[in-house]
């Protein structure tokens, strides 16, 4: 039963930006900002735990989970290192996810031969 909680959890979160992108003039960029604050303000406020248990996999997409992650790094430095884990907690914590992201883009801009849009 999970699994269709998370099918349409992640469904309505893709709608609801589907929505935002036809009906607003919000750029795409702006979108993915405001889900990852969004996921880091669920962490802030303890409801992206329950909500990620109840809807599994559909409630972590991968900005939503990524600003969760951001904040629960931060938090954890600051509670090791004070305000200095302010600044250093969110790197600390999505180190790996942003290093695999470059590498693989990288190694797909060698096999694929990205070119510009004119």
């Amino acid at each position: 039963m999970d699994y269709l909680n998370a099918f349409w959890i992640g469904g309505l979160i893709c709608a609801a930006v589907q929505i935002l992108l036809d009906r607003t003039k919000l750029m795409p960029g702006r979108i993915m900002v405001l889900l990852v604050c969004t996921g880091a303000v669920l962490g802030f406020c303890n409801i992206y735990e329950p909500f990620q248990k109840f809807a599994g996999a559909g409630a972590s997409v991968p900005l939503l989970g990524f600003g969760n992650v951001l904040w629960q790094g931060v938090k954890e430095a600051v509670d090791a290192n004070g305000f200095l884990g302010i600044f250093m907690g969110g790197f600390t914590a999505s180190a790996v996810g942003i290093s695999a992201a470059l590498i693989f883009g990288y190694l797909a801009s060698f096999i694929f031969e990205p070119r510009m849009k004119k």
